[in-house]
């Protein structure tokens, strides 16, 4: 049985219960509420002294952290990740633009506008994120355009990386409904068979 340690409404760790309940693999969650300081435990850094969720530990004790690392090693072997080289490098690729172009906009943005006080001082990054976010969007509804997934021609888990901040965009400010693209990508994750919805 493997362990997820994670804040159920970060799109990073719902990331892994995503890609787990569509393989219909059993594991066990512990929360763990990022938000509020649960990370920087003693107990918490000593497993992952970078204090971030999501955690993934193994039944014999190891332990592997960054979420993508860990939806790379749970599609192993499955159709989730392919096993062409030039398809692997593209869904790297992906999952590379998720973590530098995406997620440090648009979810700062949702984190600022849900989780922090409206006079807080980080309130006046939200101009900069929301620009730089719809840059993101842009690059994600143009490449959309031509294709039903992200890579070839088979849902996987760049588009479960995406998917995972960019279906609550909304909650972060950015207004979707100028990318049709994305809107039924969207609307085709939500039909993969085994789908669960992110839990607040």
């Amino acid at each position: 049985m493997i362990t997820i340690y994670g804040m159920r409404a970060s799109g990073n760790c719902y990331k892994l219960q995503l890609l787990l309940d569509q393989l219909g693999r059993d594991y066990r969650w512990v929360d763990v509420d990022s938000a509020h300081g649960e990370t920087r435990t003693a107990a918490y850094l000593a497993r992952n002294p970078n204090g971030k969720v999501p955690l993934l530990e193994l039944e014999d004790g190891r332990l592997l952290a960054e979420s993508d690392a860990i939806l790379c090693f749970l599609a192993e072997g499955t159709a989730f990740w392919p096993q062409d080289p030039w398809l692997r490098a593209q869904t790297l690729q992906w999952l590379f633009f998720e973590q530098y172009s995406h997620e440090p906009c648009i979810a700062v943005a949702r984190f600022i506008r849900n989780w922090l006080p409206p006079d807080h001082p980080r309130q006046a990054e939200l101009p900069s994120l929301l620009q730089r976010g719809a840059q993101a969007l842009a690059v994600m509804e143009q490449h959309l355009a031509t294709r039903t997934w992200f890579v070839g021609e088979r849902y996987g888990i760049a588009d479960i990386a995406l998917y995972a901040y960019t279906h609550c965009a909304g909650d972060g400010g950015f207004d979707l409904s100028a990318y049709p693209n994305i809107r039924a990508w969207l609307a085709r994750v939500q039909a993969q068979p085994g789908y669960s919805p992110m839990q607040h």
